[in-house]
């Protein structure tokens, strides 16, 4: 057996680098400015431990300078700066890594985390993705040092010499390539700016060539995250939502997560008030790492059914990098998005207990996001199945005991009625009411599965759509005149898959109502939803119910010949209407028979 060293060709790696290290290549600018961060931090935690020395009044801030008609684009920071050594040692070693060694040894000498955002020594060279050549400019903070200039064009070679920088800090100066003019426009380097630097520790301040520099940084330093829960007011958390994700509209509420052990997290998560039915659009959640933001909506580190929310999560133990494999099997991460889950059970549950009439009035905007964390997290259902709140057709809201302790009462026992559309299900919406029978509205898509789930969490339990059948409570069945009317009936329908069915109903004045199997219906959906099964090998299961208390219907044995046919096939019609559109040719033939019928009535 042999064995040898692994090599690698210098003159590959180095565009390998400069191309692939990052997905989008705007983050350039991201990486840059948070090592101008990390020179300042470095510097304050040097002066902290006695090694270095700073001017009583001394600001601290990161400027960025744009010259079009140089075509550079300047990020100068006042923090640790570089003696020439250290130049050679950490800028010409690929992934060397400065930010981890000096993390060691602070920690050595302090005990603490340094709070230093880089770690991998590969942040720098990002620069050479839409740069032809990029400059440093240094002088380090030690006492006798010399300012060093540094140049490199994308090869691998470079020039370092003595410079005539005068103040302490590192200016880097990008020479950016014709292929890359965008990131010279003023308009595209504050987008990048506000997405990735917006809530960086220090100020960051932006300016063209010739102009002043401005009085105000474009970042907020101290975020809201970062202060105590009990330090912040509602209107601070409002404003904060706000100028953040652009919403006109005050969120619901927000849960400040504040976390020190066994793992660092801070953050805000908000609750979006929806501003139509029709708006089920995707939330928002933002990642940091020690106010660097790393990306949005990242479902391994936020549970994916709290992506439908918006907020800033804070996790400086991530790194800037993620990958999804790294995330998908990091411990961290893990215990970071089971606390996340926990905290807004906690939330919730708080609220319903101590405000339950606020509850109430959010949870049109909520419970989608609440189904599906029940449907994917059975932890999280098992927090939050007890403040599982439905909404009546009454504008009520009742749990599922309440609701069933109410239709025990009344002698149904383990079931429950619900609608999906109050006003296609009006009529029998009405059946129900006039028997003071409570029925459930669950018209989101996301309910069917949910009550599936609802069932199979509570044993006995039997969800019914109220047109799935007519409840023994709502009827009872009738003699001959009955067994008539439906033989009228079957041979003026000629269909002889419906069911038919006779008895008396309350509203009397509706003749006759349509229901569907509710077994054949969430088949049909199932197959529906998967789009990959003809729905023809489940039919659906139909059964016409005739209303014998209905004047209609008391009359029409008094009928013969093709006036029984017309009104028959009318009264199957309406009922067909209440449960869905009609196709064409039905639609057609309605209409045409109601002219007929409503010409004879003229007679």
């Amino acid at each position: 057996m042999r064995t040898g060293d692994i090599s690698i060709s210098t003159e590959n790696i180095f565009p390998i680098i400069k191309k692939w290290l990052y997905s989008d290549c705007d983050i350039f600018l991201r990486e840059i400015v948070s090592n101008g961060c990390d020179a300042i931090t470095k510097l304050k935690k040097l002066t902290a431990v006695g090694d270095a020395r700073l001017k009583d009044d001394e600001a601290f801030a990161v400027d960025i300078l744009l010259d079009k008609d140089a075509k550079t684009l300047s990020i100068t920071d006042n923090g640790i700066g570089m003696t020439e050594e250290e130049v050679v040692k950490y800028i010409t070693q690929i992934a060397f890594s400065g930010a981890e060694e000096f993390i060691q040894k602070y920690q050595e000498k302090s005990g603490e985390n340094a709070g230093i955002i880089g770690h991998f020594g590969l942040g720098f060279y990002s620069a050479f993705m839409v740069s032809e050549r990029v400059d440093i400019h240094t002088l380090s903070y030690k006492e006798g040092a010399e300012a060093v200039y540094w140049s490199c064009d994308g090869g691998m070679n470079y020039e370092i010499s003595e410079d005539a920088r005068k103040e302490r800090g590192t200016e880097i100066v990008l020479h950016i390539g014709e292929e890359h003019a965008e990131f010279l426009e003023e308009s595209r380097i504050r987008e990048i700016l506000q997405k990735y630097c917006a809530f960086l520790p220090y100020p960051i301040y932006f300016y063209k060539k010739g102009d002043e520099k401005p009085a105000e940084s474009i970042n907020d330093t101290s975020p809201l995250w970062l202060k105590n829960p009990s330090e912040c007011t509602d209107e601070e958390y409002k404003a904060f939502y706000k100028n953040v994700f652009m919403d006109i509209n005050d969120p619901l509420f927000y849960i400040h997560l504040n976390v020190e052990y066994p793992f660092r997290l801070q953050g805000i998560l908000y609750f979006p008030r929806k501003t139509s039915a029709y708006d089920q659009t995707e939330g928002q959640i933002k990642l940091y790492n020690n106010q660097v933001f790393i990306a949005d909506n990242i479902k391994e580190v936020i549970p994916e059914f709290l992506l439908l929310l918006k907020g800033c999560i804070d996790c400086p133990d991530l790194p800037l990098n993620v990958s999804r494999s790294f995330l998908q099997n990091d411990g961290y991460v893990k215990k970071v998005s089971a606390h996340i889950t926990k905290k807004v059970a906690d939330k919730l549950t708080s609220l319903y207990n101590t405000e339950r009439e606020n509850f109430c009035t959010y949870w049109d905007d909520i419970n989608p996001f609440i189904k599906y964390g029940c449907l994917r997290d059975e932890k999280f259902y098992d927090r939050v199945k007890d403040i599982l709140i439905y909404k009546t057709a009454d504008d009520k809201h009742v749990n599922l005991t309440e609701y069933l302790d109410e239709a025990k009462a009344k002698g149904h026992e383990n079931e429950v009625y619900y609608a999906t559309d109050a006003s296609a299900q009006g009529q029998y919406i009405s059946m129900f009411q006039s028997r003071s029978l409570s029925v459930l509205l669950m018209p989101a898509m996301i309910d069917a599965a949910f009550i599936s789930m609802v069932e199979a969490k509570n044993e006995g339990v039997r969800f019914m759509r109220i047109d799935a059948s007519v409840s023994d409570a709502l009827k009872a069945k009738d003699g001959d005149d009955g067994e008539k009317i439906i033989a009228l009936f079957k041979e003026a329908i000629g269909n002889e898959k419906l069911k038919i069915e006779s008895c008396t109903l309350r509203p009397e004045d509706m003749p006759a109502v349509l229901t569907v199997s509710e077994e054949s219906r969430r088949m049909q959906e199932m197959m529906r939803m998967y789009g990959s099964v003809s729905p023809d090998l489940f039919p659906t299961e139909e059964t016409l119910v005739l209303n014998l208390a209905s004047p209609v219907m008391q009359k029409i044995s008094e009928k013969s010949g093709e006036e029984v046919t017309l009104i028959c096939q009318q009264i199957y019609d309406m009922a067909r209407l209440a449960q869905r559109p009609l196709d064409k040719e039905s639609l057609s033939a309605f209409i045409e028979r109601s002219a007929i019928i409503m010409e004879k009535a003229l007679k």
